[in-house]
């Protein structure tokens, strides 16, 4: 029974660590592919080791720092709405979020272009900007949606309004706020791939580069790599949910 109880409590762990180094080694494999056996001299020359690292390092700082931003932002303003006196501007703010979401992602980077100037932070606005949505509208789905009775019986045993957000709205508002987060997160991954058209990096300029030279090594290696680390965040902030 022991080794049996062993074996279940394994399984987990064996899966938590096995997808993503299965993710990592598919990224790695292909990576070395282009490289060592490239189409011709043009993707040669084109692609290296420390430049796909270097452009993935790139993406990578552009979605921490715009989706930490947004969650920032959004998460304090969602608990904000949800106190019962500005509850009723709740509807104001998330239709003046929403209206960034209608605009398309690379009209904001280029409006922004003109504002913060080529670069890293007209990107991370942009990408901020796209965030927010996801974030706020679940941070006050969550909260709004604890039991009213569980509430209630909060405030009968003495607990005052922030121990009740502390140890209750918050824990019990916790896994879809947490799918607010990861749904950013991961748009915000593919979206990035835009960043490239305002010289802001990324792996997006593997697939504008490889389009323009027309080389489909490069243009799949690109979006490979998005694809990949997409599925990986989100993997890992679905693991850090259940933790």
């Amino acid at each position: 029974m022991t080794d049996s109880g062993n074996v279940k409590n394994r399984k987990p762990v064996i899966k938590a660590v096995l997808i993503p180094l299965v993710l990592i080694f598919i990224g790695l494999s292909y990576t070395f592919y282009v490289i060592n056996y490239p189409q011709d001299k043009i993707v040669a020359d084109f692609v290296s080791y420390s430049k796909v690292f270097n452009l993935l390092k790139q993406h990578i700082v552009l979605v921490l720092v715009s989706a930490t931003a947004a969650v920032l932002v959004s998460v304090p303003l969602g608990i904000f709405l949800t106190r019962p006196k500005f509850k009723g501007l709740a509807n104001i703010f998330i239709s003046i979020v929403n209206m960034g979401q209608t605009i398309p992602s690379l009209a904001i980077l280029a409006l922004f272009v003109s504002v913060l100037g080529i670069g890293f932070k007209s990107a991370v606005f942009a990408l901020w900007i796209y965030s927010l949505l996801p974030i706020l509208n679940n941070t006050l789905v969550g909260i709004t949606g604890v039991d009213r009775y569980v509430m209630e019986a909060a405030t009968g045993m003495g607990m005052n309004p922030v121990r009740i957000l502390t140890k209750i709205e918050l824990p019990i508002a916790f896994p879809v706020i947490m799918a607010g987060i990861r749904t950013a997160a991961t748009v915000n991954i593919g979206t990035a791939t835009l960043a490239a058209f305002i010289g802001a990096g990324g792996l997006g300029d593997l697939i504008i580069a490889g389009n323009n030279i027309n080389r489909w090594q490069i243009v799949i290696l690109g979006a490979l790599l998005s694809a990949l680390l997409a599925i990986l965040a989100d993997y890992l902030m679905a693991l850090f949910e259940k933790a």
